[in-house]
């Protein structure tokens, strides 16, 4: 029977033995003075005598009954299985020069910036990842659910040191190998780019194949597309900024719609932050599932009932024998 139960702690077994010594030095009067306890002339000292040894092992039972108690022994029902939302969302961020475009303000890097942050905070149950590319590409972190360091990390895109071209390929290649070994049930990719691939070993639309092949969406986020946007090339001799045209012709949407429908994604355009806002928000409330975990056991408590039997059988001897036999402390 004991083989049956699991135990929080065992030593507490000794609190209640401890308990036990001190009642049996207390039931033969150890720690007491002698004195005179004069019987009913009804009742015989063996019937006494009987009576005490009765309630001897009666007190032992008890105080061994809370003593087992005592060790919280527990009885395992079963695992359970919970359900988790685990999901992977890969953000694919350009880094290249044209990011610069101040038609968002600050600019188009910072304004997507603080839209990742933002759809950070709104997901907090989702494991967060980024890649940054240009002519080359980069894992700045790995998927992870620590949000400060996602928030430390959205800090460190910057633009500069992988380039000034557009990789798109290789970058979306990066992300999904790193998401095709991940448990999560749902993965995701989000590729924020103001242009068109011009670098790399792997093309746009191959990654989207393969994005497919593994069952991985990729929402596709064009940034920009106002023909007037400026883009900062330095400043003058009076420290004035200095701007150069940037057609918005030179971001290649078609591609973009493309990567998306063949991965099972959705493409966006935004144009502004607001819409930059209500595109990420609309990603956020895409579909969402659930792994399941197991392994978590179930227990049956079962130490009460050993702690209340022990209780009441100690109640009831103590009260013969002060009641009943008039011993006192």
């Amino acid at each position: 029977m004991l083989d049956s139960y699991v135990f929080q702690n065992k030593y507490l077994f000794i609190a209640g033995l401890v308990g036990l010594l001190f009642w049996i030095l207390d039931f033969f009067s150890v720690m007491r003075k002698g004195e005179l306890i004069l019987p009913p002339k009804y009742r015989t000292q063996n019937v006494f005598s009987i009576m005490r040894g009765i309630l001897l092992v009666l007190g032992v039972i008890s105080w061994l009954l809370i003593s087992f108690a005592l060790m919280g022994p527990k009885t395992p029902m079963g695992k359970s299985n919970v359900k988790k939302e685990i999901n992977d969302i890969y953000f694919v961020v350009d880094v290249s020069r044209s990011m610069l475009a101040e038609d968002f303000p600050p600019n188009r890097l910072e304004a997507a910036k603080e839209q990742i942050r933002k759809f950070v905070e709104l997901s907090p149950v989702d494991r967060i990842g980024i890649i940054m590319f240009g002519d080359k590409v980069f894992t700045l972190i790995p998927v992870t659910t620590d949000l400060k360091l996602v928030e430390q990390s959205i800090e460190q895109i910057k633009i500069g040191f992988l380039g000034s071209g557009t990789n798109i390929g290789d970058a979306l290649g990066l992300a999904l190998a790193r998401s095709e070994t991940s448990i999560a049930a749902n993965k995701s990719i989000v590729l924020l780019t103001d242009g068109s691939a011009n670098a790399g070993l792997m093309s746009p639309m191959q990654a989207a194949e393969k994005a497919k092949e593994l069952g991985i969406k990729i929402y596709t986020i064009g940034i920009g597309g106002d023909p007037n946007a400026k883009l900062p090339v330095g400043r003058d001799a009076y420290g004035r900024k200095r701007y150069q045209n940037m057609p918005g012709q030179s971001m290649d949407f078609e591609t973009l719609r493309k990567i998306a429908q063949e991965s099972g994604g959705k493409d966006f355009v935004a144009s502004d932050n607001d819409s930059l806002n209500e595109v990420l928000s609309e990603i956020n409330k895409l579909e969402r599932k659930g792994l399941e975990i197991k392994g978590r056991i179930i227990y049956k408590e079962d130490y009460y009932k050993y702690l209340m039997a022990g209780f009441f059988l100690l109640v009831f001897v103590e009260s013969i024998r002060r009641i009943g036999y008039r011993e006192v402390a």
